[in-house]
């Protein structure tokens, strides 16, 4: 049977990963959506170009393959229940926040699960996701997890054990970024810059510096040595970052959230 793929929910996370499998090779009329909210499947339509609706006996009743599960965690039991012959054999990925690999073989039915952690750059094909699966998911199952993870950026596999750490670096960390850049830009108006170029120069600074890690095969701790030379501007600026605390205030700040993801993943399950 060809692959066919249904989103169990339309929002804007679901609407990313259906616009980049389309730019990437995957077929609309491979991929449908279902979503209790008739506005949410209208805008999942509109931007896609794919199927989607908010009539369960329309999107659901339709053979499918795959259920990519795209729904808030607090949303999920609802969302599933009374569902359970829609997953029978079906491989089932979920991108619902928090909800274990346990949680969702019961709730499903389904065996073949895989938990995935996207971020919001997603929405613009530069996301990171991690995955764990289940031990039964085949391997051309996560050929075709990672070609849809794949659509929207980077991916990575871990065990579950690890996705609490995931959430409090990449799951979460966008936002970290998006305080610094405003802090830095922050920083320029201060120094007498007009804002927009304050901003314009804090976003691309940033944006450079984390593809220069990326391109250059060199550890963020050497690329900084590169750049900080004895008594000059940069050393000036790290030891007055070291004095309040920087590095050990970001590596606290993922911790709480990694610790926060855990509890709300117990609430969940």
């Amino acid at each position: 049977m060809e692959q066919q793929i249904l989103f169990l929910g339309a929002g804007k996370m679901a609407t990313a990963l259906a616009m980049g499998m389309v730019k990437n090779g995957f077929a609309p009329g491979m991929i449908r959506a279902f979503d209790v909210s008739a506005s949410a499947a209208t805008a999942f339509s509109q931007q896609t170009g794919v199927v989607a609706g908010d009539a369960e006996t329309d999107i659901l009743s339709r053979d499918c393959t795959t259920i990519i599960i795209a729904v808030k965690p607090q949303q999920l039991e609802s969302a599933l229940s009374g569902k359970a012959s829609l997953f029978r054999n079906k491989l089932v990925i979920s991108i619902a926040a928090g909800v274990t690999l346990k949680k969702l073989e019961g709730l499903t039915g389904s065996s073949r699960v895989v938990r995935v952690m996207p971020n919001t750059p997603a929405l613009i094909g530069a996301g990171m996701s991690a995955y764990s699966i289940t031990g039964v998911v085949t391997a051309s199952d996560v050929v075709l997890t990672e070609r849809i993870l794949a659509a929207t950026g980077r991916f990575c596999r871990v065990e579950e054990k690890l996705m609490n750490a995931v959430t409090g670096v990449s799951g979460s960390g966008p936002a970290y970024v998006f305080e610094f850049i405003q802090a830095l830009a922050d920083g320029g108006v201060s120094a007498g810059l007009p804002d927009e170029i304050a901003l314009e120069l804090a976003t691309q600074t940033v944006l450079g510096a984390a593809q220069l890690v990326i391109k250059s095969g060199l550890s963020p701790n050497e690329l900084r040595e590169q750049v900080t030379s004895p008594g000059g501007t940069t050393l000036a600026a790290l030891e007055t970052l070291n004095t309040y605390g920087f590095r050990k205030t970001v590596v606290t700040a993922v911790l709480a959230a990694a610790a926060r993801s855990a509890e709300l993943g117990e609430t969940n399950n």
